[in-house]
């Protein structure tokens, strides 16, 4: 049953995405016709979209020729992936770090017990992961003070079990829903019941 689901998600999936790229042109093309607001932008992104287009169906430059991995190192995809999106994403994801530090300055407010247990819980996990519980522990089993020492020493098991137990069952629960929206949407698309992404009503 799991594979029979994995390739009717991988066929939605298909279709799903010749939408979505037409949508994507269709939308980008009009505003750039129209000469709206950033449309130059909108050059830039057509551009990208049909070069990582072509490199990924043409396999151009891959070293095993048409039947190679479209990821395969060498080839054109894998370079412009590699060379340009990799690094916008590191630097999109260090400018989401300061709006992720001032967010959770204004969240991690003891405010409740819910609040309280979400600040416990970010705390031992920030420090879980730097190398601050076992100097401090040293430190403590160097002044005598051993029940520190073990206290100190078993947060960064603290921190794995937080992250393999209700983190991942969260984080379970949350692609499962993900997983079944995507899939609801992806049907609404293409039986054309929804009709908002052409910019009509939807009733």
């Amino acid at each position: 049953m799991g594979e029979d689901f994995s390739l009717y998600f991988d066929i939605i999936a298909v279709f799903a995405f010749i939408l979505g790229g037409g949508n994507l042109c269709r939308v980008h093309f009009s505003k750039i016709y129209r000469g709206k607001t950033d449309w130059q932008f909108s050059i830039v992104t057509l551009l990208g979209f049909f070069v990582m287009l072509a490199a990924g169906l043409f396999k151009i430059g891959n070293p095993m020729g048409i039947q190679g991995d479209v990821t395969a190192a060498g080839s054109l995809f894998a370079d412009l992936y590699d060379s340009i999106f990799t690094p916008l994403q590191g630097t999109m994801y260090a400018l989401l770090a300061f709006f992720v530090a001032s967010a959770s300055y204004r969240a991690f407010r003891a405010k409740n017990i819910d609040a309280s247990i979400l600040l416990i819980a970010a705390f031992v996990i920030l420090l879980g992961r730097t190398p601050a519980p076992s100097l401090i522990a040293d430190f403590f089993a160097g002044a005598g003070i051993g029940f520190m020492a073990t206290a100190f020493n078993f947060v960064p098991t603290l921190t794995d079990w937080i992250m393999d137990v209700p983190n991942l069952a969260g984080q379970r629960a949350i692609l499962i829903g993900i997983a079944l929206g995507v899939i609801s949407m992806a049907l609404r698309l293409i039986l054309g019941v929804e009709r908002t992404y052409l910019g009509a009503d939807s009733k």
